[in-house]
């Protein structure tokens, strides 16, 4: 096995997570992703934004989906600048997203990239925080699409090229309030209870072939400007960042053999909580 590159210099362009990398239980080879094809949702902010840049930072070639073309043009940017893969921008609202946008997506990634090694399910709309009795009917509708219903059409679409990977990843990224129910959350907390039986149904149906891995991870509160809309009266200053997760990202999508360290090993279908493994690693 090759060992690992972990000089910090790989990192320096990125100095927000080579000042978290010293705490990592793994390690990382430095082109641990190389030649890797990932599709991050959300990739222009918070969670997403982090993920795509990490990613690429270690080799992979990053296709940025969301709704804002001015912010995946700044990660695209970026990611241009500071590594030598092949970032793509796909401006999608998720609210609005049907089976010819997947479609013509799918046959994009495969006349391009020839299949699909990473699917990370970042995007997510909060909707309005109110009790059951007096949440709007729309509203609800335009959570359950974004935060559920898109995500089953892009695993559904993708599928086909994900499982041309011999070593895939799917990441569904949940949240507390979908493992247990808390009042006001509504339609929010009904569609991550939602997306957390399509990620372990979706882990069941592809365990045998063994070919795609499939998680949910639930961030906890994180300094996003998701979590300032929950909690506008919070100090940002006591959440960890987005890239105080990144060590876990990487280690649900990284290959083993370009891993070493205190090797976390995982089965398709866990639940993970960053917070916990956050506490752990520190």
């Amino acid at each position: 096995m090759t060992q690992p590159n972990t000089e910090s210099t790989h990192l320096s362009h990125y100095p927000e997570l080579e000042a978290k990398q010293s705490t990592w239980q793994h390690q990382f080879e430095k082109g641990a992703l190389q030649n890797q094809t990932i599709l991050v949702t959300g990739a222009g902010d918070g969670i997403g934004r982090a993920t795509a840049m990490t990613y690429a930072s270690f080799g992979a070639n990053v296709i940025l989906l969301g709704r804002t073309r001015s912010k995946l043009e700044n990660v695209f940017d970026w990611i241009e600048t500071n590594t030598e893969t092949s970032p793509v921008i796909v401006p999608c609202d998720l609210e609005n997203l049907d089976s010819e946008t997947v479609d013509n997506l799918a046959d994009s990634i495969a006349e391009n990239f020839g299949q699909l090694d990473g699917l990370v399910h970042n995007a997510s709309h909060l909707g309005p925080k109110v009790p059951i009795a007096h949440y709007p009917a729309d509203e609800w509708q335009k959570v359950m699409q974004i935060n559920v219903n898109a995500v089953f059409m892009l695993n559904k679409g993708l599928f086909e090229l994900l499982d041309k990977s011999a070593d895939a990843c799917v990441i569904h990224t949940s949240s507390s309030v979908g493992r247990q129910g808390r009042a006001y959350w509504g339609a929010y907390a009904a569609s991550k209870f939602a997306l957390e039986g399509l990620s372990q149904l979706f882990a069941d149906e592809t365990e045998t072939a063994g070919r795609i891995g499939v998680y949910s991870v639930n961030p906890g509160g994180t300094r996003t400007a998701m979590r300032r809309e929950a909690y506008p009266l919070e100090d940002p200053a006591i959440l960890p960042t987005a890239e105080d997760h990144m060590e876990l990202y990487l280690a649900l999508m990284c290959p083993q053999d370009c891993v070493s360290g205190n090797v976390v090993h995982f089965t398709t279908g866990q639940q993970l909580d960053a917070r916990n493994w956050l506490e752990n690693s520190q």
